[in-house]
Order: C-alpha cells, then structure tokens, then sequence
C-alpha cells in the first residue's frame, strides 16, 4: 500500500522546510485564493466532506489543497503525471493539517496508479482531477463510491475531451464540471499559461534562444494559440499544423504560416505539439528533419510524439543534458526529446508550470466549483456541465478588486434594452 509522500523520503523535514517556502511565495501571488480561503475559514463550507484530487502537485496546487482543507475539507492528493510532482511541496503539503499527499516524482506506472488508489482509499465525496485518470479509476475500479461521489471538476482539455467522449458513451455516472471550459481558465490558463510556461521551460532546460528559430506549433486550439503568439513575441518564425479548417483559417489570417506536418517538419528547429492527440509526430517527419531539432510536447499525455518509433529508428541515444535525451540518426542527425515526451513545461527538471498568477484564477474557478457542488451538487445530473457564469464572473471580480483595476457595470437602461427584442434601429 503507498504510503504518505513523508513517509517515502529520507530527509521529510528538510523537504517540509524546502516546500514550505515555495508554497509562501505562491501564496503572497494569490490574492484569489487569499480572499476565498478567508470566506471558507469562516463558513467552512466542506466540513465533512472528503476531496480526492490528482493533480500537478507544486506550489500553486498546494495552494488550492490548502484552502480546501482550511474550508473543512479531507483532503487526498496525488500527481496526475510521474514527472510533475515537487517532492518538498508534496511533503510540505502532506503536513498541513487536513491534507494527506501521496504524490512523488519520478515513479514507474504502477506506483503511479497505487497512489491514485491510495487518494480513493478516503473514500472522497467530491474528485478534483487534471486529465481525467482519476474519474476513470473510480469508474473502472472503485464503482462503489459512486453513490457517495457528489460530483467533481476537471483542469484541463484533454480530460474535458475525454470526459465528454465518457458521457456520450453513457458511462459517466456523476456530474463533473468542465472548468478547462470557462473564460477565466481558458482565455488565461491555456494561452498565457501555456505559452509562456512551455517557452520558459525549453529556454531553460536547454539554455538556447528563441530569436531566429523556426518553431512549429501543432494544433491551434487555446494552448497553440498561446505558444504561437509567446513564440513570434521572441521574434521566432512560426509555422502552424492543423487539421481542423477554420483554426486553420484563423492562424493563416494571425500572419502565421499553416503547413502539413510533412512539410514542416524540414524547415523547423523546435517542434511544440499541443493537440491532445496521439502521433503528430511520427516516422515520416522524424526522416525529413534537420539535426539538433528540438522536440517538446504540451498537450496532457505522453502520446503527441511517436516515441517508439524515434527510438527503434535511431542508431544511439543519450542523455545530451538534464532533461534532454538525444537519438542520434544513422545519417548522424541528432533529434533532442525534452522531458521524455511528457508536459513539457511541468515535467522537465527546471520545471515550475504556469505562473502563479494565472494559476491563481485557475484554481479560484476550482475552488468556487468545490463550494457549488457541495452547495447545491443535486441540481446536476451525470454528465459534463459548464461551470455557471456567475462563479467565473466571482472570481474575474476578485482578481480586479485586487489589482486595483475599477471597471464599468450596465446601467438599467442598458440591461432593459439588451434584454428587449422590441427595441430596434
């Protein structure tokens, strides 16, 4: 059985120590999570319940674990990738009281997975998730929890996608909230998260610049978006794949080039996938491109870049520098995998995810969707639901108050006339 991330270490208190700092300076960018940890002490609006979540555990997520327990919650975590977890946070996290963290770095797929039982082992009322392997475990394994299981929300698009793929399949048995989907994570989160966070997170696990390269960007959904617009920020030249038409359409008219893979992947230096989708990257493209690419993924799994097939092409591979594995062609081109193929901005070894403060807002939608589903989780049925307006619209008003930022609202004139249909030109 796994234990507690303490409990696996050899040195817990210095980790404690380690991971408490950074949890502080996380903490001192989060006025959103200030402000709902304030309301939750007072309410404790989770007392008796039980959160089970699987996420990137670091700093910024301790954060949300933090305030759910101060709001009454029990509540269990682990990693929902082998190669993000931040074993200090994940210790210092396991001390706070209420919270109980299995999360570590660096596991095979079986410790992976036992630790995930271990979060259900709580037997959790509500399930927090980053990609969906947790509800699918519940599923899949632990189905008598789900008469208990209010409900539960989910972080990212692969796991919206593959929630959604689950309802319409008739098998998804409790209501989840697609928080990936609303504008204060979608429009912040996926563009300036993602953007700025992969970039960072190549630049410096691999000390080169961005000026002059050729970067490709495949799929043109929010996280594309993002990386493509950061990219061309520090003046690369930006080619985009697609395969949907309009996101097509809509990088061509941005001023970006819109290529097929095949003929992209000749002409790039740095190659970013973000389509949550498995082989967009494979042989052909690894035979036609140049030595010394660069290849990173940003999408959710470990699948975007045909890894296999890299590996049983290439004559050598090695470690070319921490977080960088080279695979040396027969032709002598050398191909550089960043983290393994896996979330490149969380998961190389310089690694921090996201800034603090998009995560902020991130995690402020999670925590007001944690306090709806206890508040009134019967109002929803099985299946994916959009998070209501009015909670995204809470915590968009707590980051401006904040920040100082003072903005307009409706006058009742204006509310009657866009609410009118007999109000014409």
């Amino acid at each position: 059985m796994t234990a507690p991330i303490r409990e696996q270490l050899d040195d817990p208190d210095s980790a404690v120590e380690s991971g408490a700092r950074k949890m502080d300076w996380a903490r001192q960018h989060m006025p959103i999570m200030a402000a709902l940890r304030e309301e939750f002490e007072d309410d404790q609006p989770f007392a008796g319940e039980r959160v089970g979540m699987a996420m990137h555990v670091e700093a910024k997520t301790a954060i949300l674990a933090e305030v759910l327990a101060a709001g009454g919650a029990e509540v269990a975590i682990t990693g929902c990738n082998p190669l993000s977890t931040h074993d200090d946070v994940s210790a210092a996290l396991d001390a706070v009281e209420g919270v109980t963290s299995y999360a570590k770095r660096g596991v095979e797929d079986d410790a992976y997975y036992d630790a995930m039982a271990a979060v259900l082992d709580h037997e959790p009322t509500i399930t927090v998730d980053d990609g969906m392997d947790l509800v699918a475990m519940v599923h899949e394994d632990y189905p008598e929890l789900l008469d208990s299981i209010v409900g539960g929300c989910e972080e990212t698009t692969t796991g919206v996608h593959r929630l959604r793929a689950m309802a319409e399949d008739g098998a998804l048995d409790y209501p989840m909230f697609a928080v990936n989907d609303t504008p204060m994570k979608r429009l912040f989160d996926n563009v300036h998260g993602t953007g700025e966070s992969s970039l960072a997170s190549i630049a410096m696990t691999t000390n080169l610049s961005w000026a002059g390269k050729t970067v490709v960007v495949a799929g043109y959904g929010h996280c594309g978006k993002g990386v493509a617009k950061k990219a061309r920020g520090q003046n690369a030249d930006v080619v985009v794949t697609e395969v949907e038409p309009r996101r097509a359409l809509e990088a061509h008219m941005e001023g970006y080039d819109v290529k097929p893979m095949a003929e992209a992947a000749a002409e790039g230096d740095v190659f970013i996938t973000t389509t949550g989708n498995r082989d967009v990257i494979v042989s052909e493209h690894f035979d036609a491109m140049q030595d010394g690419v660069l290849l990173a993924n940003a999408g959710h799994f470990d699948v975007e870049i045909d890894l296999d097939a890299l590996e049983a092409t290439a004559v050598e591979t090695y470690e070319a520098r921490d977080g960088v594995q080279a695979y040396e062609m027969e032709d002598g081109r050398r191909l550089n995998v960043l983290a393994e193929g896996r979330l490149v901005n969380l998961a190389t070894p310089v690694a921090l995810g996201h800034p603090v403060e998009v995560m902020d807002q991130s995690f402020g939608v999670q925590a007001v969707s944690v306090r709806e589903l206890v508040e009134n989780g019967d109002d929803y049925e099985a299946g994916v639901h959009d998070v209501p307006d009015d909670l995204d619209r809470e915590v968009a008003e707590i980051k401006l108050e904040a920040d100082g930022v003072e903005f307009d609202d409706l006058s009742g004139e204006q509310r009657e006339y866009m609410d009118s249909w007999q109000h014409g030109t």
